[in-house]
């Protein structure tokens, strides 16, 4: 069987790189991309299979710096198989009526309109291709089920992901392409480095939170990715084991 393909975006640090090393270790050809090339280029190295990266600096809230991502994957390695929807970013944690009009469209742009932008190109390509199909993996949180205090552009930007995500996986059942949602809560990255000293909790009090090794993310996405089409995870949830999310807040 031919090697397969897959496209991680945000994959210079965090989960995204998490993600990128555990498809590689699992032997796919891998494009990796962010906007920072010297990152993409330290996880191409770390992995130890560089010669099946392809690092692709872009920023995807630009629309017009998606469809090239696409077209160098598929002209390096002729098809796509697993897309993660990966890339994404949050506003000042600050009282909603004190966002600015630009800090939620920020937001909105990438982590919603760069997915739904991705999503396309990937459709082209996977419903074209022989043989066709493939797999889509979105990157949700555990914010697309509640919400941490002063998050209301990265919340319901995470509940639209869902949609995204359910809307994907029916109209592309035709395609063979499946469409997952991942949601993660407390993976240790740069992000949730805060965590250690303590964030707001819904009752008021600020509380340091448990965190978990990134890697089981990346563990995650692989098994997902390798699923064969006929079989679908459509929602996975992975979080720190003692993360205040099940219970009342």
């Amino acid at each position: 069987m031919a090697t397969k393909v897959a496209i991680v975006t945000g994959a210079g640090t965090g989960i995204g790189k998490s993600a990128a090393l555990a498809l590689l270790k699992e032997g796919y050809n891998v494009a990796l991309v962010g906007r920072r090339k010297e990152l993409l280029e330290k996880t191409a190295a770390d992995s130890g299979a560089a010669d099946r990266t392809l690092c692709l600096p872009a920023d995807l809230a630009k629309p017009e710096n998606i469809p090239p991502v696409f077209a160098a994957t598929k002209a390096k390695w002729g098809r796509l198989d697993v897309l993660f929807n990966n890339a994404g970013m949050g506003a000042p944690a600050i009282p909603m009526e004190d966002l600015t009009l630009e800090q939620w469209q920020n937001v909105v742009n990438i982590n919603l309109t760069a997915m739904f932008l991705c999503t396309q190109e990937a459709i082209r390509i996977m419903k074209a291709q022989s043989p066709m199909g493939g797999r889509i993996i979105n990157n949700g949180s555990i914010s697309a089920h509640a919400p941490r205090p002063f998050s209301s552009p990265y919340t319901a930007t995470k509940h639209a992901v869902t949609g995204l995500t359910k809307s994907t996986s029916l109209d592309c059942r035709k395609y063979d392409i499946g469409c997952s949602q991942i949601d993660i809560g407390n993976a240790a990255t740069e992000m949730t480095e805060r965590m250690k000293n303590g964030v707001p909790q819904a009752n008021g009090t600020t509380m340091i939170e448990p965190r978990m090794d990134v890697a089981h993310v990346g563990s995650a996405v692989a098994y997902m990715a390798g699923l064969p089409l006929d079989a679908n995870v459509q929602f996975m949830t992975i979080m720190a084991t003692k993360m205040p999310f099940v219970g009342r807040g």
